[in-house]
């Protein structure tokens, strides 16, 4: 080939590449703009993506990857922030972002830890997708096998909303391994390969989640599961001094007061946001109808006996 024919060639390469960035910025623009209008509306008929392909976009990308898997990750937080909690909200694009995301940028560590928590989230809080997360965190894992705060994801995934407590204990020994984890991972795994789904367990768990994170939106996430923890825990030892009060007068107590008078409680019998407990049918203790606390489905009252 000619010199000339060289240069026309590297002319056109260079061209082609001067093209090509601005129309993959329109793209994404244009799906700024779509999700932003799915938004507002909350049509959940047919969420759809205008780009659903990472490998098409990172071919796009020319070098650009990190800074298009920062905005679809800011994208991911507002499309599910948009919808958490708003009743009938459905998630149908949230993988489907989280996949793009992580393909633009497999190192983008915030998009594999938080993500996951999206999309483990029981409705109305998020879509229950928790073998979906499971994926994406094992996904994590494949693309960096040091970070071992993703195998403490894994075992949270296992043992909290899969209630497979091996799979559990197994990815927290394998990520105690790391000689930059945590003592506790170790801890966690024995304490998981014990109990089970035991609420101690639970909200060891969940503070560890809070504590290894800065983010609000999931220390907030974080900090409902343990005042529900709490909750439950207190509502437990109140079932076990109603039961301690059968066994005594050979009924049920019809209040929490009656329970103080036998000298079975002490103390301010309320739930961490200070409402207090009340006696529920058959001397079953419950939450506060005015307390903002939800109940986990595995700790409501019909659980305590």
């Amino acid at each position: 080939m000619s010199r000339r024919s060289q240069n026309k060639s590297h002319t056109r390469a260079v061209w082609l590449a001067l093209l090509a960035v601005p129309v993959l910025f329109v793209m994404c623009a244009a799906l700024q703009v779509r999700i932003d209008a799915e938004t507002r509306s909350m049509n959940q008929g047919n969420e759809e993506l205008l780009l659903r392909s990472g490998r098409l976009l990172k071919n796009l990308s020319l070098g650009y990857e990190p800074l298009l898997a920062d905005i679809y990750w800011t994208r991911v937080v507002q499309y599910y922030g948009t919808r958490a909690r708003k009743p009938g909200a459905t998630y149908e694009s949230l993988w489907p972002l989280l996949d793009i995301t992580t393909a633009l940028d497999p190192k983008l560590m915030i998009a594999y830890r938080f993500g996951a928590v999206f999309l483990s989230e029981r409705p109305p809080v998020g879509p229950g997708r928790a073998d979906l997360a499971v994926d994406l965190v094992k996904r994590g894992i494949a693309e960096n096998p040091d970070e071992w705060r993703l195998y403490q994801d894994l075992g949270f995934l296992y043992s909290i909303h899969l209630k497979d407590y091996q799979k559990a204990s197994e990815a927290y020994l394998e990520g105690s391994k790391n000689p930059n984890a945590q003592v506790w991972m170790k801890v966690m795994a024995a304490r998981v390969a014990e109990t089970g789904n035991q609420l101690e367990t639970s909200r060891l768990i969940w503070i560890a989640v809070y504590s290894s994170t800065k983010d609000d939106l999931i220390r907030r996430r974080a900090t409902q599961h343990i005042h529900s923890l709490d909750a439950a825990l207190g509502l437990k030892k109140l079932n076990e001094s109603s039961e301690d009060y059968w066994r005594k007068f050979g009924r049920f107590p019809s209040s929490m007061q009656e329970l103080r008078d036998a000298g079975l409680v002490g103390g301010a019998l309320e739930d961490p946001e200070g409402y207090p407990y009340v006696m529920g049918p058959n001397g079953v203790p419950q939450l506060n109808p005015k307390s903002p606390i939800v109940l986990d489905p595995d700790q409501g009252p019909d659980k305590l006996r």
